[in-house]
Formats: structure tokens, C-alpha cells, sequence
């Protein structure tokens, strides 16, 4: 049956391919570091960039998320959003295997309105990005329904160039949690494709899990995904499609290798590695998207200190202060997991 556009769409209604299973990577944002004797640079570091999407792609990964709260996003200019997001379709387009659908390159495009989330989808469609992701309008909280926040997601998917992705972040939404009914009323939406659920709740997602398929005319179509890797497995348990985490930054094969293990039935095997990496995680979380910054040189080399900055008013952690060094001893487990999965990687299975 024909879908019906509904009044007010601006872009052409195309078939959209469903988001591949697997661990999706929200990038951080990498900037020049300043010198002691220099003012703060701070400015876009695309090399950097580069280097990591190559990085990531090279893992395993099913797809990159750039501009999510792990990317500091709302320290980022319109220009620099865009310059970033080009900056990755640029090495995806040399890097990635598109012999089945285009790479997702799911782009932070969150605001207020309608109109300038909106506005953030065209821009980073233009730049290279395949979807968006959005989270709820949570400024205004108190003067807004439920029905205002589901009518927002509709709003926009009408609209947008690109298909969405709900992000629902409580802590980065002033508390708007989205519950599973009103997620599944928004999975029925065609251009509405996916929801990562930073809210950490594995009954919510088992929920939306399970009633997607009947809201979507039997389609298994809408990926669900749970929000940071402390629960991969958990969630791969009751149905989810994989995991969007800023720990994979750090540990993007072993993220992989749980789903791996899982769909081979290898469970006491993914239970210990879940186990190692929810304990890394930890850290991660505690520390936020400033942590996963300080640990980058660690996993990655030391000519990767300088993804380790921050913008201001955030500040680089010091290399000889407690927080690293809890980093350090608390990440050593999984680095090592992660160097192992690197060196069989590279010499052949």
C-alpha cells in the first residue's frame, strides 16, 4: 500500500533502508591543543578526525554518530558542525563497504523548534550525514504534554531531508524521559527509523523491542539500541538491534566482539567480556565525554594526546591527576582485551 505524504513535507519520499544491526560510535569532537605559551586554539582538529573515523570503520563498527553529547555538540558553531560532519563522509566514502547500503553517518541535529531542527537535518544532509539524531525539546518541559513531545518527532520526521533516530537522554532533555508507549506511537512513523536509550531502562527498551514489528506493519525495521556499553548484552538478551556508546571510542572491537560472541552462543564468553567492559564503562560514564578524551591516547597511542581536549569551559584531565590515573588502572583490563583483538586482527584469524 502507497504511503501518503503528509502536508507540509520538503523532501521526496524514498524507500529507507533499515539501520544495520551492530555498535554505532558517537565521535567525540577533536580540537588543537594550545601551548603554555600560546592562547587557547580549540579549533577543529580534521586530521584527528579523520584518523579515528578510519579507526572505527577498520573495527567493525555498523555505523558513526557524530554531534551527540559525546561530541560536544552545543560547544560546536553551525560551521564547525558541518566541517566535522564532512570531515567523516569524506573518509567513509574512501573507507567504508557500501556493496549493501550507504555507511550511516547519523548526525547530532537536536534544537528547540521545529523549525531549526529542521534547519540542523538540511545542513547535515548537505554535509554527507544519512540520519538524524534528535532528542526531545526539553527547555520549555513545563508548559509541554506528552502529546507536545511525540507531536514534535512528528513534526519534524514530516520535514526532515533525513530519516531520525529519537535520542532519549533524560539528562540532556531537563529530565523529558520518553516512555514506551509514546516511543512505539512515534516507531509507526515511516521516516521515524531508530532510538537510542540513554535512559539505561532494559524493560523500556525489551517494550519497544517487542511492539515495534506490530506498529511497523510486521517490518523489523526499527533499530533499537541501548545508550552507553555497560548493557550490550543485556539488551542483545531481549532483542536489541546493538548499542550506541561513547565507550566503543576507546574499545570499538571489544564493543563488537560482545555482540559476536553473543550471536555465536557463546554466552559465558560475552557474559565475561560484558562484564570487563561494564567496568571500564563505569569510568567512562563517571567521568563523561571529558574521560573518554583523557583515556584516548592510552588505547590509541600517544600521538592521539591531543583528542584528549576538550573546549573550554571544560578542561583537558591532568595526566598526573587522581582521575587519570583511575581511568588508567580501571580501563587497563579492557585495553588489553582490546590490544589482543587488534593484533589478531591485524596478523589474521
Amino acid at each position: 500500500m502507497p504511503i501518503t505524504p503528509p502536508s507540509g513535507l520538503v523532501h521526496p519520499l524514498q524507500p529507507i533502508a533499515a539501520l544495520p544491526r551492530g555498535v554505532y560510535v558517537p565521535m567525540p569532537a577533536f580540537f588543537h591543543p594550545s601551548s603554555p605559551t600560546s592562547p587557547p586554539d580549540d579549533t577543529l582538529d580534521i586530521p584527528a578526525t579523520q584518523r579515528h573515523t578510519a579507526r572505527l570503520l577498520a573495527a567493525g563498527v555498523a555505523g558513526l554518530v557524530v554531534h551527540g553529547s559525546n561530541g560536544e555538540a552545543v560547544h560546536l558553531s553551525r560551521r564547525e558542525r558541518r566541517a566535522a560532519i564532512e570531515a567523516v563522509a569524506d573518509t567513509v566514502r574512501h573507507d567504508a563497504d557500501y556493496s549493501h547500503a550507504p555507511f550511516p553517518i547519523i548526525a547530532g541535529c537536536s534544537a528547540q523548534s521545529v523549525r531549526e531542527t529542521i534547519e540542523l537535518c538540511r545542513e547535515a544532509r548537505d554535509a554527507g550525514a544519512t540520519h538524524a539524531l534528535v532528542l526531545p525539546p526539553g527547555y520549555y518541559r513545563g508548559l509541554m504534554d506528552r502529546d507536545g513531545f511525540v507531536g514534535f518527532f512528528r513534526e519534524v520526521a514530516e520535514r526532515s531531508p533525513l530519516p531520525l533516530v529519537i535520542y532519549n537522554y533524560p539528562a540532556a532533555a531537563n529530565g523529558v524521559d520518553l516512555n514506551s508507549d509514546e516511543i512505539l506511537a512515534l516507531a509507526a512513523c515511516p521516516r521515524i527509523v531508530g532510538v537510542k536509550l540513554t535512559c539505561g531502562n532494559t524493560g523500556k527498551l525489551a517494550r519497544v523491542v517487542d511492539g515495534a514489528p506490530r506498529v511497523r506493519g510486521g517490518r523489523d525495521d526499527f533499530l533499537v539500541a541501548g545508550g552507553s556499553a555497560d548493557f550490550i548484552l543485556q539488551g542483545l538478551v531481549v532483542g536489541a538491534h546493538g548499542t550506541i556508546s561513547g565507550f566503543a571510542n576507546l574499545a570499538p572491537r571489544a564493543c563488537v566482539r560482545i555482540g559476536e560472541l553473543f550471536e555465536a552462543g557463546r554466552l559465558e564468553e560475552a557474559q565475561e567480556l560484558q562484564r570487563e567492559v561494564a567496568k571500564a564503562d563505569w569510568l567512562a560514564i563517571r567521568y563523561g565525554f571529558v574521560g573518554v578524551k583523557a583515556a584516548m591516547p592510552m588505547f590509541h597511542g600517544p600521538g592521539e594526546a591531543s583528542c584528549a581536549v576538550p573546549r573550554l569551559p571544560f578542561k583537558r584531565l591532568d595526566e598526573a591527576g587522581e582521575a587519570v590515573t583511575e581511568i588508567r588502572e580501571g580501563m587497563a583490563s579492557v585495553l588489553e582485551i582490546e590490544k589482543g583483538l587488534v593484533a589478531k586482527a591485524v596478523g589474521g584469524k
